[in-house]
């Protein structure tokens, strides 16, 4: 009696230790799905990164458009106000151009009167001096025969120095109005000029507006529309940023699931370890166990040495015995999320084209037998660190 209590004893502490010594770790599979989610996550918070450090350079572009733009409008402001000095240098000028064409008009309106003077000044001198010519010589004798006394000479006398003050007056009144005329043709002949001048530089002002206009109008318009462009991207980045967000969001979910089903796996070894077992008579084994066993083998250990092979179809047959596990080996294989082959496809392709190698059958079969090369392992996997495994065969840590 006290025997076999010590030998129960030697065998609770035996699997205590085993189960202190091992750490138990998830599925090849489930440790991938987890590496590959966190890999994708970190993938995921760079190109986030990326998107975040291209939307700051896109916000210090848009701030630099819109410092241009206040400054293009503060410039367009001056503009206002160079336009609003133009536009009246232009109301001025134009009021010049129109008093001076009202100049212009008076002028050879007064050249007309200074010209029709001259004409009959004109025409007055030459009757007085056809006169002149004609009858002077007979006019003074006549005055000077006709005279009674020297008293009436006198008075004839003072009668031809006013006639020839008279002729002298006609004379000068034509000069005058020859040289008044000339005067005003140059006054007309200034005022046209200045005229010409004041036109020219009045097409001048409205040249600067328009090209003042312009100029202002078009940076304005070309900022504007660089801001919208800016703020095109601006949108889709905030959008990819938010897309990125709701995607490390989603792959966090994922990877809390999955921790949580290793979590799972790790409580299913270490119940397994401690859980109790059956003999390989007690397994019934169906039709096509065999094939299905050698496939998975094949999938999972194929080009692995022979070692390794028999490991694996005893880590599948040491399933069936847990008490743990599913008690058969289609139940086992198919168990929900255990053997990557079965998600991937691998397997289902394997077992419609029969891949299984001669070396793949006789290990499916040493393992239906019973034989085990890793003890009551339950799991394996390729190494990875911070697992202490209890076997390594080939390229597979057992544990």
């Amino acid at each position: 009696m006290k025997g076999k209590r010590k030998v129960t004893a030697c065998i609770m502490l035996a699997l205590l230790l085993a189960s202190q010594t091992v750490i138990v770790q998830a599925t090849e599979e489930t440790r991938k799905k987890i590496n590959q989610a966190e890999q994708e996550k970190k993938d995921t918070e760079s190109k986030l990164n990326e998107t975040e450090e291209n939307l700051d350079k896109l916000n210090e572009q848009k701030n630099s458009l819109q410092g241009a733009l206040s400054t293009l409008n503060t410039e367009l402001s001056q503009v206002s106000n160079n336009l609003s000095e133009l536009e009246a240098k232009i109301t001025d000028k134009e009021a010049e151009i129109e008093a001076l064409d009202q100049d212009i008009a008076q002028v050879q309106e007064e050249l007309q009167t200074a010209i029709a003077l001259k004409d009959e000044q004109y025409e007055s001198m030459k009757q007085q001096i056809k006169f002149i010519y004609e009858k002077s010589d007979y006019l003074y004798l006549e005055l000077f025969f006709s005279a009674g006394s020297f008293s009436d000479f006198l008075n004839k006398n003072n009668y031809i120095e006013q006639l020839s003050s008279y002729e002298e007056k006609v004379l000068q009144d034509y000069k005058d109005a020859q040289a008044a005329m000339e005067a005003k043709e140059a006054e007309l002949q200034l005022a046209m000029e200045q005229l010409e001048r004041d036109k020219e530089e009045l097409g001048e002002y409205k040249v600067q507006v328009v090209a003042e206009q312009s100029r202002v109008s078009g940076l304005v318009s070309k900022t504007a529309n660089s801001i919208n462009a800016t703020d095109s991207q601006i949108s889709e980045a905030e959008a990819e940023a938010l897309a990125y967000e709701k995607r490390i969001k989603e792959q966090e979910e994922n990877i809390t699931a999955l921790k949580a089903k290793l979590a799972e796996e790790i409580r299913l070894a270490q119940l397994a370890s401690q859980s109790s077992w059956r003999d390989i008579s007690e397994v019934s084994f169906a039709d096509g166990d065999r094939y299905l066993l050698a496939n998975l083998i094949y999938c999972e250990a194929g080009g692995e040495p022979y070692a390794g092979q028999v490991a694996v179809g005893a880590v599948v047959m040491n399933r069936v015995l847990s008490s743990v596990f599913p008690d058969t080996v289609t139940g086992v294989v198919y168990q929900n999320g255990q053997f990557s082959p079965v998600a991937s496809g691998r397997l289902a392709l394997a077992l419609a084209e029969g891949k299984a190698t001669g070396s793949c059958y006789q290990a499916a079969d040493e393992a239906m037998k019973g034989a085990t090369n890793v003890g009551n392992c339950v799991f394996f996997r390729t190494p990875v660190d911070g697992v202490t495994p209890k076997y390594r065969i080939g390229g597979h840590i057992f544990y």
